[in-house]
């Protein structure tokens, strides 16, 4: 049976320089996220050329992908949030793209890789963080401070407060990171299941037919986990970025 970790591992495709000793390579990690962005942007570019009174497939994606974000943020950070819009959007088809083509046999899931996961998280935070200090200046600190609590407890709320403030981002990519990666080695185990079964002559294939069946299945579930995935990280990014905007409890 095939190594189900196998399809997880970064290669090397050529070195673009060296800082210091550390050589900076660009892998088929690097390759799949300009892919991604490719696609992305192949869509929407598509889908807003024409413009039709009827619309085009490419059109129909693109404008449902921007009503549904754009439906995600008002409800999560009303108005005003909007202006987080480009950024939001660009997360969410990011990571619906990276997920989706993960998905195709042979190709490689960029967000299974805990580094992209950690550092679309971080670049949450710290837009949280940086925004959050510049609108509301000490302000923003009252997010630690739920508006009713007793005094007494306070402080210990507080520091439970600042506490789950700076692992947002560990949970925040840890959910996405986790959830791509155990979807995918169980895809692979099931397939490799198929593959090793079917060599086994007219029995082999009969048995494969229940590991085939599970393969299908899970492949149908892996689709709506991508979608999920991508939802999850978006709604979780407005709800962190309502803080920001209106830090108060």
């Amino acid at each position: 049976m095939a190594d189900p970790i196998h399809q997880f591992e970064i290669h090397k495709i050529f070195t673009l320089g060296h800082i210091g000793n550390q050589e900076i390579a660009f892998t088929n990690s690097s390759a799949y996220m300009f892919g991604a962005v490719a696609v992305v942007s192949l869509l929407m570019l598509g889908g807003s050329a024409g413009r039709a009174l009827i619309p085009s497939r490419f059109q129909s994606v693109a404008e449902l992908s921007f009503e549904f974000v754009s439906n995600t943020v008002r409800s999560s950070i009303g108005e005003e949030g909007m202006k987080f819009f480009p950024f939001v959007f660009s997360l969410f088809m990011f990571i619906l793209t990276a997920n989706m083509i993960g998905i195709i046999p042979y190709t490689f899931t960029v967000t299974s890789h805990l580094i992209v996961a950690v550092a679309l998280a971080l670049m949450v935070f710290l837009t949280v963080l940086l925004y959050g200090l510049y609108k509301n200046g000490l302000g923003f600190f009252k997010l630690f401070v739920p508006h009713g609590i007793p005094i007494y407890i306070l402080p210990l709320v507080t520091v439970i407060e600042v506490i789950s403030f700076l692992s947002r981002p560990v949970s925040h990519s840890v959910r996405l990171f986790a959830n791509m990666l155990a979807g995918h080695i169980t895809l692979k185990v099931f397939a490799g299941f198929v593959t090793s079964l079917s060599a086994l002559g007219a029995v082999g294939i009969f048995g494969s037919v229940l590991p085939l069946a599970m393969t299908t299945a899970l492949t149908a579930l892996e689709i709506l986990v991508a979608f999920l995935q991508a939802y999850v990280f978006t709604i979780l990014t407005c709800i962190y970025l309502n803080d920001a905007l209106h830090p108060g409890h």
